[in-house]
């Protein structure tokens, strides 16, 4: 895909501190741009153009009428980047079960729900992006549970990247460092610990813009 322009981007998540910058990069370099979040109001105020559907992709139904959406946008679908994502902290031992669960159907389940959505309705070439994030490389006490979320959605594109080259559609996963979206200070449980200073979220989102239309087949931490 050597350009966005003309392609049709559906971005899960369009609210955040990535998926803003990744909607806008996607609407500046010509895409038809289809923005998923849970929050409507804050949909609206995102000064992005494109269609918004406020959703709650926790519930798998949900990530068919989203690939819906962005096909009724722009007649098909080339790209889907999902920057949908929770955290927690604190040792094992003090999470409660609703909060793994959580960290688990939004950080894992979301990218599967998706993928099963929106294989079938993607146009040759076209790609899938996760971002399961450089705690998927190597886990850190206090986050145990975090990490796994983010290592199982590394795991499953691993091995999905190779059943979707039957459709022809590439899946890309994203691991980069500590990024300062405010997710850390918006944690479902626990106190984030003193991180050192993270990275620009804008220049985060344009490594992954470049690299979907470079068809870039991995972003390690390294790459940011």
């Amino acid at each position: 895909m050597p350009s966005l322009s003309g392609s049709s981007v559906l971005v899960l998540g369009a609210t955040g501190g990535l998926g803003s910058h990744i909607s806008r990069l996607a609407a500046d370099r010509g895409a038809t741009v289809t923005m998923v979040s849970q929050d409507q109001q804050r949909l609206d105020e995102l000064d992005v153009a494109g269609t918004k559907v406020a959703l709650d992709l926790r519930d798998p139904s949900m990530a068919r009428t989203a690939v819906e959406a962005a096909v009724q946008a722009a007649g098909k679908l080339d790209v889907v980047v999902n920057a949908t994502g929770v955290v927690a902290f604190g040792p094992v031992a003090e999470l409660e079960p609703d909060v793994l669960e959580e960290l688990f159907l939004t950080n894992t389940f979301i990218p599967v729900f998706v993928a099963q959505a929106a294989l079938g309705s993607m146009s040759a070439d076209g790609m899938i992006v996760n971002i399961s994030g450089v705690i998927a490389e190597q886990n850190l006490p206090g986050m145990a549970a975090y990490g796994a979320s983010k290592a199982a959605v590394r795991s499953f594109d691993e091995a999905f990247q190779r059943e979707a080259r039957r459709a022809k559609v590439k899946i890309l996963d994203a691991r980069p460092g500590h990024t300062e979206t405010g997710l850390a200070q918006r944690a479902i449980a626990g106190t984030a610990p003193d991180f050192p200073a993270g990275l620009d979220p804008a220049h985060v989102a344009t490594v992954i813009v470049d690299a979907i239309e470079a068809d870039t087949k991995d972003l390690p931490s390294t790459a940011f």
